[in-house]
């Protein structure tokens, strides 16, 4: 299908793309790498009356390892990620979803900002950034919010972000300790989203138990959720392969989970809690 009319902008500074939003409100979309709008809009699940293109914003594209955590702009793209050395070294799990994502033509040109935004269910950043407890700063006519990422997603293709705010950069914070992180996904395979991922990130105290845990589950339910009950079933355990299949049988406790012509609900709780044994399992291996 085509989509319909709608007016094309490309602003070149933070300011005026806030700017415009403010100004067209209600009746305009961001459009960053445009590989969730433009399908949409083309379904015409989506019908902006005017398209703002952030993609020709330079300040919005870098990773920078700053005064204790990595800053990840929004523009800044799967590719970067996937390849970045600071992000490969301390934050494992989301170099593994960035490596996961599409095809290298899509990773060349989506972006992290975008994906979060739109908020897949299936998506694969959303389980990283959670067990990370990453903060989305975003910016809008009132200036800068902070928000944590527990509160970031709030339901399917639904986030905490105001309708006339974009997102800046991602925050994530790094632990002083050695700390082991991978994700993992069952992916379906034409489009390439998860049917079920799972994140995880552990670290062990001298003993070899594990000092902290958490672990983040996408493509399950409505929008992404961190594993509360595995991670409290865990924690101080040390990592054999009963206590981490026992634990993980809890991985999809009080979830709601989605069912469709790819998965049942039960099959996808059943990988939630495979799934969420697995990346702990290498992650531990990583540490």
């Amino acid at each position: 299908m085509i989509a319909q009319n709608f007016e094309y902008i490309a602003p070149t500074s933070l300011g005026e793309a806030v700017n415009l939003l403010q100004k067209h409100a209600g009746r305009a979309k961001i459009l960053a790498g445009g590989h969730s709008l433009i399908p949409m809009m083309k379904l015409r699940l989506a019908a902006p009356e005017f398209l703002i293109d952030i993609g020709r914003i330079p300040e919005l594209a870098y990773v920078k390892e700053d005064a204790g955590k990595i800053r990840i702009g929004a523009l800044t793209t799967h590719y970067v990620i996937e390849k970045s050395d600071v992000i490969g070294r301390r934050l494992r799990a989301l170099a593994d979803a960035a490596g996961f994502i599409g095809d290298v033509q899509v990773r060349n040109k989506g972006t992290i900002g975008g994906s979060i935004a739109h908020a897949d269910p299936a998506a694969d950043y959303p389980a990283s950034i959670l067990v990370f407890d990453a903060t989305i700063v975003t910016l809008g006519p009132k200036g800068e919010r902070q928000i944590p990422a527990s509160k970031f997603f709030v339901d399917m293709m639904t986030t905490a972000l105001e309708p006339n705010e974009l997102v800046r950069e991602i925050h994530v914070p790094l632990k002083s300790g050695k700390t082991g992180s991978a994700y993992l996904k069952m992916a379906q395979k034409a489009s390439g989203f998860a049917i079920c991922g799972a994140a995880a990130a552990v670290e062990l105290d001298g003993s070899g138990a594990l000092s902290n845990v958490a672990i983040g589950i996408t493509g399950v339910g409505s929008y992404a959720f961190r594993a509360g009950k595995v991670e409290a079933a865990l924690k101080g355990q040390k990592p054999s392969a009963d206590t981490l299949r026992k634990a993980c049988e809890k991985a999809g406790d009080g979830i709601i989970a989605l069912e469709d012509i790819h998965a049942s609900a039960d099959y996808r709780l059943d990988l939630a809690r495979i799934y969420a044994r697995r990346a702990v399992e290498v992650a531990i291996d990583r540490l």
